[in-house]
């Protein structure tokens, strides 16, 4: 088969990686859905078969899933270099506001109010995301066992099942199913990283330099799984009660200010890290939490071609595949609970879907639409 995959240059790679980093609004689904329009459709970077491959890969390390995805697209375009750049790039947009908030927000012990830009986002994001679903589903959904296994998954999710063992169940049901093998599969190359750092040596009783900020950190992004929520559970455990660094009113400020602003909401370490320890602090924890990321991508990336070509490797990861689109299924209907409120939002989340799905447009325009119109719906 023809490879259709273009060949960027590190200066396209930074400027698309920029572009999705500024306007990637909505947490990793909505992440995963842009990159999607944006890599595949419009780019044509790598295929979507690639790009599921990466994603069910991204599933199985630590770490924030959509960022680990970025690096791992930089990483197969253009090495390390790529993936230094692809990472940071996405990155960065989001560490420069939530800085900026950060000051701010000590300046003046409140956080800054923009109600009415994710009003009019949030029903935007979830047609992107819906989107994507679909044509990452076409690829994804290729029989029966992976139709089951992908049910499976979203039931698991709501069933409050970790994410990580409905990963590893649903990956290893396919993989059994489709080659009934015994109990040996080189897809136990994937299996979490997390004991390299778990037992890091961070006590209650260090004080909140730079330095120690950065190990706090570090630790967090090595053994952190399943998004937002358990970010906050990891900081509020840390941060607040151990290390006493920080109140509880901070920390869910510092939360809100994630889910504010765009690209990955593990950017909340840029504002605790200025809260604890000024502007180092925030270059620490930010360094710190995603360093372990750019880590285990240049571990696992050379292996993913590997395990395609495996029978048992490749089967497995069908099931993951399938799997995590799954659990994107669950987080979007979550999401649509809390996005479409009342009869504008709903409206909007409607016709931002006929819209995308019958003209193809991009989504920096529909995020940047959805923002304006939430402004005028709000200020009305």
């Amino acid at each position: 088969m023809l490879n259709n995959e273009q060949q960027p240059s590190l200066t396209e790679i930074a400027k698309v990686f920029l572009k999705l980093g500024a306007i990637a609004f909505g947490g990793p689904a909505a992440h995963v859905a842009m990159m999607d329009e944006e890599i595949v459709n419009k780019r044509k970077l790598i295929s979507r078969e690639k790009l599921l491959g990466l994603l069910g890969v991204t599933n199985l390390i630590p770490g924030p899933n959509s960022t680990e995805l970025a690096i791992h697209i930089g990483y197969e375009k253009a090495g390390w270099k790529g993936l230094i750049v692809a990472g940071s790039c996405f990155i960065f947009p989001a560490m420069a506001i939530v800085w900026i908030l950060a000051i701010i927000y000590v300046r003046y012990q409140n956080v800054p109010s923009a109600e009415w830009l994710l009003y009019g986002i949030k029903p935007v994001v979830i047609a992107i995301i819906i989107q994507a679903l679909w044509k990452l589903g076409k690829k994804a959904i290729k029989d029966t066992p992976t139709i089951i296994g992908g049910i499976l998954a979203t039931l698991g999710f709501f069933f409050g099942v970790d994410e990580v063992i409905i990963l590893l169940i649903i990956g290893l049901g396919v993989m059994i199913y489709k080659t009934f093998s015994k109990n040996k599969i080189q897809s136990s190359l994937l299996l979490p990283f997390a004991g390299l750092f778990a037992q890091m040596p961070i006590t209650s009783t260090f004080s909140p330099s730079s330095v120690n900020v950065f190990f706090a950190f570090l630790k967090i992004g090595s053994v952190l799984y399943g998004g937002g929520y358990v970010l906050l559970a990891f900081l509020q455990r840390d941060l607040v009660e151990n290390y006493q660094w920080l109140t509880s009113q901070q920390l869910l400020d510092a939360i809100a200010i994630g889910q504010l602003t765009p690209g990955p909401i593990f950017t909340t370490a840029t504002f605790v890290g200025y809260l604890v320890s000024g502007n180092l602090g925030a270059i620490s924890a930010t360094v710190g939490i995603f360093l372990p990321s750019f880590v285990f991508v240049l571990l696992v990336n050379p292996w993913v071609d590997k395990i395609r070509n495996s029978q048992f490797a490749s089967s497995f990861l069908d099931g993951v595949n399938v799997a995590s689109l799954g659990l994107m299924a669950g987080v979007t209907f979550l999401l649509i609970g809390t996005s479409l409120i009342d009869l504008f939002t709903f409206i909007l989340a409607i016709a931002t879907t006929i819209i995308i799905f019958r003209y193809q447009v991009n989504s920096a325009w529909l995020v940047l639409g959805g923002g304006i119109l939430g402004f005028i719906a709000m200020n009305y």
